[in-house]
């Protein structure tokens, strides 16, 4: 039996830069924190015969890879060579859809315990590079490659992507003092509202695919902003960080009507009102989870205005660890 756990990540600046449809252009630049909520595989051999029972939210037990509807689990079987006698079983902190990259968790995490399971030892960044070959070259899907490394790889790392879309990765140079500061600051809330993620980014690539003036100024200036946060933290600036976080989302509501609007909107200026120096809708858009900055003596008033909301909060710390093997047996 194989057990593995991966973390979930919250994206601190540049997102959206990391599309093929900007950084094939122009590179892009993202720096990201994983944190300890994860997702869970547990991978075991059937030992009576040779089906394939995979169980998220729902339960599907089949006789060949092919008939699995589930697209993550059927591509990162036919990835690794397995093709049967399997008990596929995964658990998440995190509900699907909320901007926490639970995608790309499930999918370094489920490969990591596939190559476990057949001996191998692979590095996290084979992983990511698994990863991003089911997600973006099998399966299509209109996304970047950041949440891919940054839950394997972990920490609070940077991504320099290139015009060959090529990943480059480093940690940032932040203090501890400045770490612990920061992972005391920042706030999650859950709308319970599952973002579109596909819907959100579609749109934002047609854009950039077009060149449409008003996105590529938004993406070019959300990259600067991504930089500008690496410097601002790893000077231990955490006031300027927030300060930061606010005006990333406020470009970033520029490259779509779907990132934001309404409830969110008034959701963000009563975390504003309250105390908070900054924030934004973790990933895409369009739902799942705010994270804020705050200084200390704000936390207490935002965690009240966003509990009168009914948004839920959710406690974390960083994960430095990245995907790891729990158990081997």
């Amino acid at each position: 039996m194989i057990v593995t756990r991966t973390p979930l990540r919250i994206p601190l600046g540049g997102g959206g830069t990391d599309l093929p449809s900007y950084s094939s252009k122009y590179g892009g630049f993202v720096i990201s924190a994983a944190i300890d909520k994860y997702t869970f595989i547990t991978v075991n051999r059937r030992k009576l015969d040779r089906l394939i029972r995979a169980s998220y939210s729902k339960t599907e037990i089949v006789d060949a890879v092919d008939k699995l509807q589930h697209p993550l689990i059927r591509e990162a079987l036919r990835l690794t060579g397995l093709d049967g006698g399997l008990e596929i079983t995964s658990i998440g902190d995190i509900p699907g859809g909320s901007g926490a990259g639970s995608s790309a968790s499930f999918t370094v995490g489920l490969l990591h315990a596939l190559h476990a399971l057949k001996r191998e030892q692979v590095s996290q960044w084979r992983l990511a590079e698994e990863a991003c070959r089911i997600e973006l070259d099998v399966l299509k899907e209109p996304i970047g490659k950041h949440d891919q490394f940054i839950t394997a790889i972990g920490g609070i790392t940077c991504l320099d992507i290139d015009r060959t879309n090529h990943v480059s990765t480093f940690p940032a140079a932040v203090s501890e003092d400045a770490l612990e500061q920061l992972d005391q600051s920042l706030l999650l809330f859950y709308t319970g509202i599952v973002r579109r993620t596909g819907e959100v980014l579609q749109a934002q690539n047609r854009a950039a695919n077009e060149s449409h003036p008003r996105v590529m100024d938004a993406l070019h200036r959300i990259k600067e902003i991504g930089w500008e946060i690496k410097g601002a933290l790893e000077r231990g600036d955490l006031r300027r960080f927030g300060e930061l976080m606010h005006t990333h989302w406020e470009v970033k509501k520029q490259l779509s009507g779907q990132v934001s609007g309404g409830q969110f909107d008034r959701w963000y200026e009563l975390a504003k009102a309250s105390g908070a120096i900054g924030g934004k809708l973790m990933g895409a858009g369009g739902g799942g989870f705010f994270v804020f900055y705050c200084e200390n003596g704000a936390k207490p008033r935002v965690r009240e205005a966003m509990a009168r909301e009914g948004l839920m909060e959710l406690r974390f710390h960083f994960d430095f660890e990245g995907s790891k093997v729990m158990v081997n047996f």
